[in-house]
């Protein structure tokens, strides 16, 4: 840094000295969008609804709870996450139904949709954070690299949080000549690292884009957006619903319970499948992602109020984002869904499944899972005094 670098006002400075993997702010044409955007007020994109997007409570409190060396043990597995050793031959033949997912960790879901194939919220990286020496890191593998995943049709981002949006996976995509498709403002991070506005379909809640005969549509979602620690939340955050000839299916990326699925389903449904967050939740950032009931609230939402289609549980099992148990979130989805008579999947990472064909249904976390405190279950009514569990040892029930 020069002398006369001192003179320029400090927010230039600090933005001068950040590095690729922040990404960039709109700007031009594209902030000029984003202001006539009806979502983006006083300065800023709003949510649907409105919500805390900082932490509540009290910092020391949730320090203690994060950092204590038995609460981070029940945050890992124990054991290898049996990961699905993805080939070739698993995805070298159409589904035969259609529609076929596979969930690689994460949020990141590659779905196959009438001929078509959508990837979203690719993750390949070892850690969601800008630096590559710091920051939640894997828990389990990628089931298979990306080189063999073979060609995609359209990228579809969510927002651009670390854990969603990775420097090295968009890289390497940009390089396949793909599509991608993303919320407003998110195109400056693409932009940035070399992806090219001809290849972007950049879209503001309720706009559809279609690529290769698949319909992309942004819908609303109860986040945040951000990259740095001044976060100008002049980027949207959106869920997605896709549809072709024959199926439909939604990702929520991040968001919190709102009634707006509703009217998202109403609009878009019913879908064959959904991809719902339902992990790194907490009660310090309730409304900004959702807890297994509420993931399972908004799959029925979706659907107009009834069982229907397929849950895929997505944002859970492959970073370590928040104070819950590791397995917590597959454990308490399965019991909602049996409660709510909802088809659930829970496939290994990596492992293909249809949702019109057989479910993949064991729980595949236990055996390397710590027992979890269940608070959720409710007592079963019988003629004896219902006795209230605890904790369920989930190596001792398999």
């Amino acid at each position: 840094m020069t002398g006369a670098d001192y003179l320029l006002p400090f927010r230039t400075r600090l933005r001068a000295m950040r590095t690729e993997s922040f990404g960039a702010d709109p700007a031009g044409a594209r902030m000029e969008r984003i202001r006539r955007s009806p979502h983006f007020v006083d300065g800023v994109f709003q949510n649907p609804v409105g919500a805390r997007t900082r932490p509540s409570g009290s910092t020391v409190e949730f320090a203690k709870i994060y950092f204590h060396k038995e609460q981070r043990a029940r945050r890992t597995p124990m054991g290898n996450v049996p990961v699905h050793a993805t080939t070739l031959a698993d995805l070298a033949v159409p589904p035969a139904t259609g529609l076929r997912l596979t969930w690689m960790g994460h949020s990141s879901v590659l779905a196959e949709i009438d001929g078509r194939r959508v990837l979203f919220d690719p993750v390949w990286g070892e850690r969601c954070s800008p630096f590559p020496f710091a920051g939640p890191k894997r828990l389990h593998p990628t089931p298979l690299s990306l080189a063999a995943l073979g060609p995609v049709d359209v990228v579809v981002i969510s927002h651009d949080h670390y854990d969603h949006l990775d420097l090295p996976t968009i890289r390497a995509l940009a390089d396949t000549g793909t599509v991608f498709a993303v919320p407003l403002g998110v195109g400056a991070h693409l932009e940035r690292w070399g992806v090219p506005t001809s290849r972007m379909r950049e879209l503001d809640w309720n706009e559809t884009a279609t690529v290769a005969g698949i319909s992309l549509t942004a819908t609303p979602a109860r986040h945040f957006c951000g990259r740095g620690l001044r976060n100008q939340q002049h980027a949207l955050w959106a869920s997605w619903a896709v549809a072709g000839p024959e199926h439909r299916i939604y990702h929520s990326g991040d968001t919190g319970y709102f009634p707006g699925f509703r009217d998202i389903g109403a609009g878009h449904g019913p879908f064959d499948a959904t991809m719902i967050q339902i992990g790194a939740y907490s009660e310090y950032w309730p409304d900004i992602h959702m807890t297994p009931a509420e993931g399972m609230r908004a799959h029925l939402d979706l659907q107009g109020g009834r069982p229907h289609g397929v849950l895929l549980p997505i944002h859970w099992g492959t970073f370590n984002l928040a104070p819950h148990a590791w397995a917590e979130p597959g454990e308490w989805t399965k019991d909602a869904g049996e409660e709510a008579g909802q088809a659930v999947a829970f496939p290994r990472p990596g492992e293909p499944f249809e949702p019109a064909g057989k479910l993949p249904t064991e729980p595949w976390w236990r055996p390397v899972s710590q027992p979890i405190v269940t608070p959720w279950r409710r007592p079963k009514v019988t003629d004896t005094p219902p006795v209230q569990r605890e904790e369920v040892d989930l190596a001792g029930e398999r």
